[in-house]
């Protein structure tokens, strides 16, 4: 097996300007806290092969001229265990952090709590978790990079705790490390890959990209804004329609301009989230943070599919690291509706959908939402934002589809299109109800 790259070989992979913060002290004791055989001897071999005295390494640095804390694990040092004097340092880079109102980055190999301190060792997850609650408290971003391997109590605190979780190529990655897993798993399960796909983990970010990649996120991160996010303005039909027929025909057309299409026009540039840590992703909510106009804009946005639970989940992750962050939100509405298979009530669409329409009142920062195309219902309602919801031309909000309002009615098919119209589902209907926002901008004369 080739060797791993250093801490050191890490932190060069994102910065050139890495200045250490100093270790605190700590009374040494023969063997250490267990009095364990042979411990000392170890460590001096793994101080000796690596050159450095803990498991990690922890400093300041600037990644693409964002001021940061970082903390790199070196694997050669006893597997990158996790023993009492890591948490020591794990310690006070959280705490340099938030003196410094610092964003921390976690350049991650470990193999998990260190076994030659037993208890104690494990016990270091506790007080990571503490320190990363409290950095999470004080309003600053925590950025994971998962590097081979990223197993046990280290993915389990640090990394999967991360506000974003990016991986590099073909590292294991997994809470179960290779040589305690059941005998017939399956390896491509355990891989930074897997981990992307199953919701875990946000992407997988090539060596050669991991520089810029964090330094984009990094910026966007640390820029919070009071100010709301402007309605991006249409970029499909400018007229109103004449009825709710109509209203929902233009916003089922294969030709109307579509999420991607408004996030292009609407940011310079943008990085994306994906997965509701909880085993799902859905490629129907696109969700992330893009620079609009030099300053940053958290988006949730409809693709146009029925969404599924993991996408209102991964929608409600946005939105409440993007009010812990201070940061303005854009969300679009276009979904006929939330997802209603079988599968979807297993994986709790009721429950994600509460959970959004949670985030969404609860949050602090503003919201803006702009419906694009379809409103179906309840599944469109969630990412709505109360009192700051704006219509295109081009799109419609209904309690329900005209379908399915007219068969609930009993009424029959010829009946649907006057359905529509007595549901008032018009972008026109939905400002005079007070549903929706309107001015020049949406609706030029």
């Amino acid at each position: 097996m080739p060797e791993r790259p250093s801490a050191r070989a890490a932190i060069a992979l994102v910065t050139d300007d890495f200045v250490e913060i100093p270790s605190p002290p700590r009374q040494s004791q023969p063997g250490g806290p267990l009095a364990w055989d042979g411990y000392d001897a170890l460590r001096a071999r793994a101080a000796d092969r690596t050159g450095e005295d803990e498991s990690v390494v922890c400093g300041t640095a600037r990644v693409e001229g964002t001021p940061a804390v970082l903390i790199a694990f070196e694997f050669g040092f006893l597997g990158g265990s996790l023993g009492e004097r890591t948490g020591d340092r794990l310690q006070a880079a959280h705490t340099h952090a938030r003196d410094h109102r610092l964003p921390v980055v976690a350049l991650i190999a470990t193999g998990g709590s260190r076994m030659q301190e037993g208890m104690v060792a494990l016990t270091q997850l506790q007080r990571v978790a503490r320190q990363s609650a409290l950095t999470r408290e004080a309003g600053l971003p925590q950025l994971a990079v998962l590097r081979d391997p990223t197993t046990g109590g280290g993915w389990a605190t640090l990394g999967a705790g991360a506000d974003v979780i990016l991986a590099l190529p073909g590292a294991q990655v997994g809470f179960a490390g290779s040589r305690v897993r059941p005998a017939d798993a399956d390896p491509a399960a355990y891989t930074a890959e897997a981990q992307v796909a199953a919701g875990a983990a946000d992407a997988v970010v090539g060596p050669e990209e991991l520089q810029p990649t964090l330094g984009r996120w990094l910026r966007l991160l640390s820029a919070p804004s009071t100010e709301p996010a402007p309605p991006p303005r249409p970029l499909g039909a400018t007229d109103l329609p004449a009825s709710g027929w109509e209203a929902v025909r233009r916003a089922r057309s294969p030709q109307r301009p579509r999420a991607q299409s408004y996030l292009d026009a609407y940011f310079t540039h943008r990085v994306a989230i994906s997965g509701d840590r909880c085993g799902g992703t859905d490629d129907g909510m696109l969700c992330g943070f893009g620079d609009h106009d030099g300053r940053t804009v958290a988006y949730a946005a409809q693709a146009g599919t029925a969404t599924r639970p993991a996408g209102y989940r991964t929608a409600a992750r946005l939105i409440r690291l993007a009010d812990r962050l201070g940061i303005p939100v854009l969300t679009l509405v276009d979904t006929p509706g939330a997802a209603n298979d079988a599968e979807a009530e297993r994986q709790g669409v009721g429950a994600a959908i509460a959970d959004l329409f949670g985030a969404v009142a609860s949050a602090r920062t503003p919201i803006t939402t702009l419906v694009i195309g379809e409103g179906g219902s309840g599944g469109a309602l969630a990412l709505a934002a109360p009192g700051n919801t704006w219509a295109t031309p081009d799109s419609y909000f209904s309690v329900i589809a005209p379908e399915l309002a007219a068969a609930i009615l009993k009424r029959p098919p010829k009946e649907v299109e006057s359905t529509a119209d007595q549901l008032r589902v018009r972008p026109q209907d939905l400002i005079e109800l007070g549903i929706a926002r309107s001015n020049e901008r949406l609706f030029p004369s």
